[in-house]
């Protein structure tokens, strides 16, 4: 049975790919220099690229579904502040997939698309701590979790009131 919300139980999966990301990319480069074939090395760093997309898309996804669910108790501008980052860690992470991918090829245009895929790697764990930050606040500071809780006196729109009444101070 799948865990109930899902978003929560999958978002771990592309925080822990992207941190793993730029050191897999790093350890391909070190493969190619001694002498493992820079097809075969690479092909592990694209694959969990591959993987990130992936990752990402589902979380996304499990997001936005249960999003209404959450704007019960949180007002809708750190959900979209997430919403966004998610998005943005989504394209970017294609992006740098579609750059390491051009690190299969041989010859110089393989070399660049290996450098500049490794160096995208880094940017990413930048653009996903941001999601993991905003996704953070959503449950520490403006109580998301309290969505999935038995309701408690005073009901929903109280700790909505109060939270869009510390967002205003």
């Amino acid at each position: 049975m799948l865990p109930n919300p899902l978003h929560p139980a999958v978002v771990h999966f592309p925080i822990v790919l992207a941190v793993l990301a730029p050191l897999v990319a790093a350890g391909a480069l070190w493969a190619i220099r001694r002498g493992v074939p820079s097809r075969r090395a690479w092909s592990v760093p694209a694959l969990l690229l591959g993987a990130l997309v992936l990752s990402g898309w589902v979380a996304a996804q499990t997001g936005e579904r249960e999003e209404d669910r959450v704007e019960r108790v949180v007002s809708e501008r750190p959900i979209h502040a997430h919403e966004e980052a998610a998005e943005l860690f989504v394209y970017a992470t294609a992006g740098v997939l579609a750059i390491a991918l051009v690190g299969l090829l041989p010859g110089a245009a393989g070399r660049a698309g290996r450098a500049l895929g490794t160096v995208g790697t880094v940017a990413l764990v930048v653009v996903g701590w941001n999601v993991g930050h905003t996704g953070g606040e959503l449950v520490y500071r403006y109580g998301a979790a309290q969505a999935y809780s038995a309701p408690r006196a005073g009901g929903a729109d109280v700790v909505r009131a109060s939270r869009d009444e510390d967002r205003d101070h």
